[in-house]
């Protein structure tokens, strides 16, 4: 059955207009996004089969192009559209962080960390520069590959501290295998940097694991600062 003879107050655009974004599913979401199905399937049956074929939402905004155009009913013109969509997600992530003290919005952290670093193949190390208001400065990706404490050099942290004036800093890394454990090699980066870090008078406020899928693990919160 088509989506125009559904019930008004059941159909995704009625119902988000109505009720709210917050009152639909996850294939309804993604049904106003494509806008139409395919031959004998509404837009809700295509979300359907993507979100299962990919196994999440995360997932599927996060496939390749090759992966995503390889769905029947979809291309390289929508993939564009999805990851302009994701674009725009994390840029008014970023503005809500610049603006506002990161203490303030935690899970506004947490959300802008997971769409940059949550979907990369390689371990990326990223370092969040904050102003004395804990309002962010810059966000800078510094290392890419395995992290360990010769990999990730303290002297080149604290130059990019000392050449943002920065107050204090978050650190964060991904974890593409899924795992968001931190490693002994993990804590023991997090200590050499804090200890660099305090000699130009820089806090270190909290490190953060990335994993593949999940939540983001925060060092402060497990008690490793």
């Amino acid at each position: 059955m088509a989506i125009t003879d559904w019930p008004a107050d059941e159909r995704p655009r009625e119902k988000l207009l109505s009720r709210g974004a917050q009152a639909l599913s996850d294939a309804e979401l993604l049904a106003l996004f494509l806008r139409v199905g395919i031959r004998g399937h509404s837009a809700v049956d295509l979300a359907r089969s993507l979100i299962a074929r990919f196994g999440s939402i995360t997932r599927l905004c996060h496939a390749r192009a090759d992966e995503f155009s390889a769905v029947p009913g979809m291309g390289l013109a929508k993939y564009a559209q999805l990851q302009a969509v994701m674009e725009l997600a994390r840029r008014a992530l970023n503005e809500e962080l610049v603006t506002r003290d990161l203490f303030d919005s935690p899970t506004a952290v947490r959300d802008w960390l997971r769409l940059r670093l949550g979907h990369l193949p390689h371990e990326t190390f990223c370092i969040l520069l904050l102003d004395a208001q804990n309002r962010l400065i810059d966000a800078v990706d510094l290392f890419r590959g395995t992290l360990t404490q010769t990999s990730v050099y303290p002297r080149e942290v604290v130059k990019l501290a000392l050449s943002h004036n920065a107050a204090s800093v978050i650190l964060a890394h991904n974890h593409p295998s899924g795992a968001a454990e931190p490693s002994h090699a993990d804590e023991l980066l997090t200590r050499a940097l804090k200890d660099a870090l305090a000699l130009i008078d820089v806090r270190v406020l909290d490190h953060f694991i990335v994993p593949a899928h999940g939540r983001p693990l925060s060092f402060a919160e497990r008690g490793l600062l």
